[in-house]
């Protein structure tokens, strides 16, 4: 915000000044503020995986895991997922059985990545920050009773090979070292700050132009002139079909950015929402983009965004992932449409049940 600040005062007014402030920082500054939280996340996977522990609760759970059609081995690649779904994707290659490994690719994308955490930090800060954590961890476990419900669905109807006995060497137990998790967190870390600088940036740039950027628009009184920004057009046109959950069109552009990553979410709404006034006094210490999702959003349809963002079409580079490791198209497509049908149907009953609430 300081830096926003800088910028205004100390360039001329103009689309170069626009395109700095509200698409690069904009955008990009609205997922970076969020690295604290998920070199957190990295911090304790990095302590499960350093201490032996991971392995030996693979072994643990390899007999409930066979009840819903899964391996023992399947949790660590599912645990993984927490953090990226990409490389937890290919970590089901440690699965012998190509039924189990199947499965496993297929649910991974409903562990909720760290990617979807700026998305859930950005709306629960701003609509239940005194449920928070009640709130993040009902997320969380959703997408894992989602993740084992479909397991179960999944090893009744496919039939892609034959069950095979848990094998696996347990590691001894060690204490972790400071120098082995720091590193382990801050590679993460770096990770997530090089996608910022790239993807996100990017991404951030063209969806800044597309709302700068304004066609006419037809109105009954031919005096007045009436302009719409490319954006707008695009998502006033898939608006209604996430009306029943009351997605505005700025939600609707969100949902499509996010295909690309997640964490672009986050941007877009951030871009979207630069110019949108808010009221102070409700602003406190949120955001500016907090501040005003306030005023526009209602938390019915905050906490319905947040599982259609969970349980919806993984990214771009997880559907590329699950193609590869599962050698066709055909399961990626399967993937992505089953994911999106089941993430609209429950953010509708979540939405609904709210109201009822």
């Amino acid at each position: 915000d300081q830096f926003a600040a800088f910028i205004t005062l100390s360039m001329p007014e103009g689309m170069l000044r626009d395109l700095i402030v509200d698409g690069a920082i904009g955008g990009v500054g609205s997922v970076i503020v969020f690295l604290p939280n998920i070199l957190l996340l990295y911090l304790f996977i990095s302590l499960l995986e350093d201490t032996g522990y991971m392995a030996r609760t693979a072994f643990i759970t390899d007999k409930l895991m066979h009840r819903i059609g899964l391996h023992g081995k399947s949790l660590i690649p599912m645990v993984m997922g927490l953090g990226c779904n990409v490389p937890s994707v290919m970590a089901t290659r440690m699965i012998e059985n190509p039924k189990s490994r199947l499965i496993t690719m297929l649910i991974i994308p409903f562990m909720s990545c760290s990617a979807r955490l700026p998305v859930y930090i950005l709306l629960i800060g701003a609509f239940f920050p005194h449920s928070g954590s009640l709130v993040l961890f009902a997320l969380y476990a959703l997408g894992v009773a989602v993740a084992l419900l479909s397991a179960k669905v999944f090893s009744k109807y496919f039939n892609v090979g034959e069950d095979l006995p848990f094998v696996m060497e347990l590691p001894p137990y060690r204490i972790p070292t400071l120098k082995s998790v720091v590193r382990h967190t801050w590679e993460k870390g770096q990770q997530y700050l090089r996608k910022m600088g790239g993807l996100i940036l990017a991404f951030s740039v063209v969806i800044w132009a597309l709302g700068y950027f304004k066609m006419p628009v037809a109105t009954d009184e031919p005096e007045v002139t009436s302009q719409r920004s490319c954006l707008e057009w695009v998502g006033r046109g898939i608006a209604p079909v996430f009306a029943p959950m009351e997605f505005d069109w700025q939600m609707s552009v969100g949902i499509l950015s996010g295909i690309g990553a997640k964490e672009l979410m986050v941007s877009t709404l951030g871009v979207l929402y630069a110019g949108k006034a808010f009221d102070d006094e409700n602003a406190e210490s949120a955001t500016h983009l907090q501040a005003a999702l306030v005023n526009h959003v209602t938390p019915r349809t905050a906490l319905a965004y947040m599982v259609f963002a969970l349980l919806y079409l993984p990214c771009i580079a997880t559907i590329a992932a699950i193609r590869s490791e599962s050698g066709s198209w055909k399961w990626a497509t399967f993937s992505a449409t089953y994911s999106t049908i089941l993430a609209y149907l429950l953010a509708w009953l979540t939405y609904a049940l709210y109201g009822m609430w």
